[in-house]
């Protein structure tokens, strides 16, 4: 990866509405070797999928809620249920295995306290768990899919 390619990705992942002219034109190169560029990436997983990013309280979904897990089990058999079961949600958004106190991070986005609690509900209803908090996200402060690429060269 060279400092053409660091360029396209960090204008794409800031914008993928530019045409393949006007990102050419911004990271210095013609349209068909910038085109190229942008396949070979795609080829090979550098740049995963282009979505569009949703205001989640645009949709009546606002309440964002952290969920800190403790499992006691730690055999392949829970883990693969476990991740059965967390893939099966749409809520959750994330899932983060963590050293330290706790074992798993999700991140969940719902819409109310009523909901959050129906989808507690049916993740105990299929996963053994040990223990369970809760964080409730007052504010969000930082919200950004870009990803730190200055320190990559």
């Amino acid at each position: 990866m060279d400092r053409f390619d660091l360029k396209i990705i960090e204008q794409l992942q800031r914008n993928d509405n530019l045409s393949i002219a006007q990102l050419a034109e911004g990271v210095g190169l013609s349209v068909t070797p910038c085109w190229r560029r942008i396949q070979r990436l795609e080829k090979e997983g550098v740049i995963e999928k282009r979505i569009a990013v949703l205001n989640p309280e645009k949709l009546n979904l606002g309440l964002t809620v952290f969920v800190m897990i403790k499992t006691d089990k730690h055999n392949q058999t829970w883990l693969d249920a476990f991740k059965e079961a967390v893939q099966s949600f749409p809520e959750v958004m994330e899932v983060n295995r963590l050293a330290g106190e706790y074992d798993y991070l999700l991140k969940v986005i719902t819409r109310d306290n009523q909901s959050f609690d129906a989808f507690y509900k049916r993740l105990i209803a299929k996963i053994e768990l040990s223990n369970v908090t809760s964080c409730f996200s007052m504010e969000q402060v930082k919200k950004t899919t870009e990803l730190p690429l200055g320190d990559i060269i």
